[in-house]
């Protein structure tokens, strides 16, 4: 399993969300190209870079930032970007600039046929995001639960072909009170495809704990809020995600 940084852009700066809410915003750095290379030389293999204003506006605010951040590290380590990718378009030039992943959420709700299309034109290169709450998908940066079952959605999606399935869930990300540990197993073991997990993470027993669920299909977890206010050591959690 390995250990993703996550680099919520708002304004060009280096944020964190309580559940998702942009007027509960903590600064972390004003130089996210700075705290790239930071998770870089502590060893991510992944770095997880979120547009948060994008997702917001519903198109891409903070290209700049994540143009710089894969021009300078983009060949050594793998990036995944989110936020606001809502065309065709958008996810060629994102994968032209280097970006590996690109990460369709709310649009992949509301146009599941942009998704589908986005898979035929980019294979490997697409993954999906679901935002969950007591079991439903949430979209609109979690402003609106929906009457979707998260796995019943991802098991179309894996339909389509997308790479990977990020799931958040939306009642515990930022806020520090630990994984969804039995909704992140049940989904995974519901696919064929990877899940990466996200949302809560605050402690390296949650790494250990998501680390057992490698066999049911999760290859992944993001964590933000955990690693800038240094709940825990990222070097160490890094290792126990990829050793145990």
């Amino acid at each position: 399993m390995i250990l993703i940084p996550a680099i919520d852009l708002k304004d060009g700066h280096c944020v964190r969300l309580r559940q998702g809410l942009m007027e509960d915003a903590t600064v972390f750095s004003e130089d996210p190209l700075a705290m790239a290379k930071h998770w870089q030389q502590l060893g991510a293999q992944r770095l997880h870079l979120v547009d948060l204003n994008g997702a917001f506006e519903g198109k891409p605010e903070n290209e700049r930032a994540i143009s710089e951040i894969v021009d300078a590290i983009g060949g050594a380590v793998p990036v995944q970007v989110g936020g606001g990718i809502r065309d065709l378009e958008t996810i060629e030039r994102y994968l032209d600039r280097g970006v590996s992943f690109v990460v369709i959420g709310t649009a992949a709700i509301r146009k599941p046929g942009f998704l589908q299309e986005a898979c035929l034109a980019f294979p490997r290169h697409i993954i999906v995001g679901l935002d969950g709450k007591d079991g439903k998908v949430a979209i609109d940066g979690w402003a609106k639960v929906t009457e979707h079952s998260v796995t019943d959605i991802a098991k179309k999606f894996q339909g389509y072909g997308v790479e990977a399935v990020i799931y958040t869930d939306i009642g515990r990300d930022g806020m520090m009170t630990g994984a969804n540990i039995q909704s992140t197993k049940e989904l995974a073991s519901s696919l064929d495809i990877p899940v990466i997990a996200s949302g809560g993470i605050n402690s390296i027993d949650d790494i250990r704990r998501l680390r057992e669920l490698e066999a049911d299909g999760v290859t992944g977890a993001i964590t933000g809020r955990a690693i800038y206010e240094s709940a825990f050591d990222f070097k160490e959690a890094n290792q126990i995600a990829k050793y145990g």
